[in-house]
């Protein structure tokens, strides 16, 4: 079987090897496409991240594999777009990650962050339930007029 290592860190690599088929087996490693289909963005969407130093992928040649790290780091980046981080603010969060600590200062970061978005969050749903409720009231208004210009015709 044909090998090929390219360092992923400085400690730690990862062995490319050729199946039985001729393709090659990247281990738990997943290709761009992959991911993308997965998580349901796209191409440009990871390589945008990429850009931004979100995602720091392996690459082997021009491929790009995704490790478990990465897919972590993706799953945050989606969760904060979701509940409406910036994506300064998810790399902001992603960059206090200390592999070697307890975290305590990201840990804290998140909750403090977190509570003044959920704050945020709710304003806004207040703002969508009252705009909401107007909505409802023009069409309820506009349909009992419509219903009553119908009733008024003579046929």
């Amino acid at each position: 079987m044909a090998h090929i290592s390219d360092r992923i860190h400085a400690d730690e690599q990862l062995p490319v090897e050729l199946s039985a088929d001729g393709e090659h087996d990247f281990g738990d490693a997943r290709r761009i496409g992959d991911v993308a289909k997965e998580f349901g963005v796209s191409l440009r969407t990871l390589r945008f991240y990429e850009d931004k130093g979100l995602l720091d992928p392996e690459r082997v040649g021009s491929m790009r594999l995704y490790h478990r790290r990465d897919l972590s780091r993706l799953r945050l980046i989606l969760l904060g777009r979701k509940v409406g981080f910036s994506l300064r603010e998810v790399k902001q969060l992603m960059d206090l990650y200390d592999p070697s600590g307890t975290n305590l200062r990201q840990m804290k970061a998140v909750v403090e962050r977190s509570t003044r978005q959920l704050g945020r969050l709710e304003k806004q749903r207040a703002e969508l339930d009252s705009a909401i409720s107007a909505l409802q009231d023009v069409i309820t208004t506009t349909r009992e007029k419509l219903s009553a210009l119908a009733n008024s015709k003579p046929n």
